[in-house]
């Protein structure tokens, strides 16, 4: 009765810990409140809550910002708030699709990697080389502009691009774990592989992926930016905030605010991601919490 209590309380207590101590530290608090503003913001994005991002109005072109319009308009009398509030939902969308499949095909792959070794490390530690001698934007530039253009193919490139990041984190810890005494003893009562990675060692992983998934979303959401600021990311007419600090190249001395409100959202997104990210760090790392 005792063992079963102990089972079932000890990941809820755990969460609990985690959650406090992330409360504790001031990046993580920061970064989680201004990740989770940009969240709702997309979300309300989402809804047609904050306006429609594509709607033209010729009569209100290059409005500074007022009531009416938050950030101002852009040359086609287009709310750039509710374009920059779309942008962040299209990025968050690519992001998390990008990052999604970087953490499950790279994190398979650094466990099998890690604890199987022989041939199947060798094979997957040469692709992953491979894919780390490409600059990362380059190599996500060259993907993007192969296949047809559109929010998929960009999370398709960008995960691509990070798969490699997941399976280098992964496949260190899994050399240790595969060593310690509870695997071994797994190991000799029988239980094959699949279980003992997916029961023993994906578990004691789970914080560093969760780590390294908000610190990739974070690159992500650049590497998007980009690749829409090149014209190979998000297709128009789609809002995109690479996209739009582009089109307001020509627009900065006369309207600045069409570049600075999507680049200050780029930036603070970025960040509040990052702060997050190390928040987190912190927070599972047993030998940080003393610190």
């Amino acid at each position: 009765m005792s063992a079963t209590s102990t089972t079932t309380t000890a990941p809820a207590r755990a969460n609990g810990l985690t959650l406090r101590a992330l409360a504790h530290t001031p990046s993580g608090l920061i970064g989680l409140v201004i990740v989770t503003a940009f969240l709702a913001l997309a979300v309300a994005s989402a809804l047609g809550l904050v306006g429609d991002p594509a709607a033209q109005e010729p009569t209100a072109r290059l409005q500074a910002p007022s009531a009416a319009h938050w950030f101002g308009t852009d040359q086609f009398g287009r709310d750039v708030f509710a374009r920059v509030a779309s942008g962040v939902a299209n990025s968050a969308v690519v992001a998390f699709i990008a990052v999604g499949f970087a953490t499950v095909i790279g994190g398979v792959g650094g466990i099998v990697s890690g604890y199987l070794r022989g041939v199947g490390d060798t094979v997957i530690g040469g692709l992953t080389n491979v894919l780390f001698a490409f600059p990362p934007l380059l190599l996500a530039l060259t993907l993007a502009s192969v296949f047809t253009r559109n929010w998929f193919t960009v999370a398709v490139a960008i995960a691509v691009v990070y798969t490699p990041i997941f399976v280098r984190v992964t496949r260190g810890p899994v050399l240790s774990l595969r060593e310690v005494d509870y695997v071994s003893a797994a190991r000799a009562t029988g239980m094959n592989a699949v279980g003992i990675m997916a029961r023993h060692i994906l578990p004691n992983i789970t914080g560093i992926l969760i780590v390294q998934i908000t610190l990739s979303l974070s690159w992500a959401v650049l590497t998007e930016a980009a690749l829409s600021f090149l014209g190979f990311g998000t297709p128009p007419p789609a809002a995109s905030l690479g996209s739009m600090v582009f089109d307001a190249q020509t627009l900065v001395v006369a309207a600045p605010w069409t570049m600075v409100s999507p680049g200050m959202v780029l930036i603070v997104l970025i960040v509040g991601l990052n702060l997050l990210g190390d928040g987190l760090r912190d927070a599972l790392d047993p030998h940080r919490k003393g610190r």
